[in-house]
């Protein structure tokens, strides 16, 4: 065992006078080093003290605590405090603790604190209580803020912080809260276009849909629909899902909101209003539309995208909106860090599904579901892409199956759901999943510029990829497992070229496996 001075001696080798008493000290077995301050946690084995030095992580089998801020002499309960929207603090976290309960053999107690807090007792069989989870029901907004306030233990986020906000932390000391050690997509959502059922119009490009929320189209008849206005409906300012259109599409398009916005209080409030609506679009979760119609993304190039369920897994639908968990920089109880590798389960993946959202479970889909890609590659096919180079494509993943894990490449490093598929797919080679078999690295490209340099684009991307997957598994035997590389360029478009979106969709790299 570590002693208390190779512990903590280093930390407080400027300790010179002791400090004004404060409701801890902590002190060495022989008396000779002792440090004051203000108990901030303590998880059944580690104090975490703040002190005239900062924060401090001491181990409790080396030191003796002392004053009116140390814990009982009763059994530890560990404490864990979530904060985050109502999209997914209403069922689907406690959904996962009820699933995290019954796979630990644990009694659960549920317990309605106020109108947006509720508690969780977690209890051993024979009765003695072991953990309490309190939730919170708030914005993401206030979700960060709890956490830089150290009144809450995760974030739980419908959004990606922002830099302001991940500055905040660091200041505050939390860590890189954009690190992927700090950062952890619990489930997949997407943003989607609703109108009412049997609407006359069934797609919309992203430029118009850009343009409706400008203010710039104001009827229907511009989108090929009926002669009479829209009303636009929204989440209500500062809720999650309308920082999301902020963030995802007038941010980039340096857009600002049209006037008139019809806002709601909910997403149930939101899709319900748009399904009565005959004249309404709104922009709601997949999680969330209710009877909504969702409307399908197109563009001139005549090819759709559909907000469905496995498009958003693939993150070929173009408007992507995980749900994240971000965590401080220090160390949870051993029932909390057990309860966040549960929600990383394969049953924490059915549990999400079932509260409506998009699980991260890898899938094998044949080739024969994937008709109206192959139609898109038929269709694009020409001088830049000749039969040949078609041929090859199917030559190549006629014997194989694609998983529903996807890379996608931002203007410099992967996003956010794709590094969360990268620690996903190492795991599951670590665990020996794919033993036997190949795993094929597909790089693909748009079509903007020669065929050939985006064909040596894509397969820069792939190569990439490939190294991540290899760097992140550990303790697994490659060996075992055949990893290849190929790219097809902008033989297969997903996608059309004339916005960023479809761009950005027809950039990936996929995963095919046998």
């Amino acid at each position: 065992m570590r002693s208390w001075r190779a512990a903590v001696t280093a930390a407080l080798l400027l300790l010179a006078t002791a400090a004004a008493a404060q409701d801890v000290t902590l002190r060495s077995p022989d008396g000779e080093v002792a440090v004051e301050g203000t108990l901030l946690g303590f998880d059944g084995r580690y104090y975490r003290v703040d002190t005239v030095y900062g924060e401090l992580t001491v181990d409790s089998s080396g030191v003796l605590c002392e004053g009116p801020g140390c814990p009982g002499l009763e059994p530890f309960v560990a404490e864990l405090r979530l904060s985050g929207a109502p999209a997914v603090t209403d069922v689907l976290i406690p959904a996962l603790i009820e699933g995290f309960a019954r796979r630990s053999g644990f009694a659960l107690e549920r317990t309605e604190v106020g109108p947006d807090r509720r508690r969780f007792a977690l209890r051993a069989p024979e009765g003695e209580r072991l953990a309490r989870i309190h939730l919170r029901a708030t914005t993401t907004n206030e979700a960060f803020a709890d956490l830089l306030a150290d009144e809450a233990d995760i974030a739980i986020a419908v959004r990606a912080v922002r830099p302001e906000e991940a500055a905040r932390a660091r200041e505050a000391g939390l860590g890189d809260l954009t690190a992927d050690g700090q950062r952890r997509v619990l489930a997949l959502d997407a943003l989607v276009p609703v109108v009412a059922p049997g609407h006359p119009v069934r797609a919309i490009a992203p430029a118009e849909l850009l343009r409706v929320l400008s203010g710039d189209i104001r009827s229907w008849a511009a989108l090929g629909g009926p002669d009479a206005p829209i009303t636009l409906h929204l989440r209500a300012a500062g809720s999650g899902l309308a920082q999301v259109v902020a963030d995802r599409l007038l941010a980039p398009a340096d857009a600002t909101l049209g006037a008139d916005v019809v806002r709601h209080a909910s997403d149930a409030a939101l899709a319900e209003a748009v399904a009565r609506d005959r004249l309404g679009l709104g922009l709601a979760r997949f999680a969330r539309m209710g009877n909504a119609q969702p409307l399908a993304l197109t563009g001139p190039c005549g090819r759709a995208l559909r907000a469905e369920r496995r498009a958003i897994k693939m993150e070929d639908y173009p408007l992507p909106a995980p749900v994240f968990l971000y965590l401080p920089r220090r160390r949870l109880p051993e029932i909390a860090r057990d309860f966040l590798a549960y929600m990383q389960s394969a049953p924490a993946q059915i549990v999400i599904r079932r509260a409506g959202f998009v699980d991260q479970a890898a899938e094998e889909v044949a080739i024969a579901d994937q008709g109206a890609r192959f139609a898109n590659a038929i269709a694009a096919a020409g001088p830049e892409v000749p039969l040949s180079e078609l041929q090859r494509l199917v030559a190549t993943l006629r014997p194989m199956r694609r998983l529903t894990t996807s890379f996608r490449p931002g203007a410099v490093e992967l996003d956010a759901q794709s590094r969360a598929n990268v620690a996903r797919l190492a795991r599951a080679l670590g665990a020996g999943r794919y033993d036997g078999r190949e795993l094929l690295f597909v790089g693909f490209s748009d079509g903007q510029g020669p065929a050939q340099t985006n064909r040596r684009i894509a397969q820069r991307r792939a190569d990439a990829v490939r190294a991540a997957i290899e760097a992140a598994v550990r303790d697994a035997d490659l060996a075992q497992v055949e990893l290849g590389t190929d790219a097809f360029g902008e033989a297969m478009p997903m996608a059309c070229d004339d916005s960023a979106w479809g761009r950005q969709v027809n950039r990936r790299v996929e995963v095919w496996v046998r």
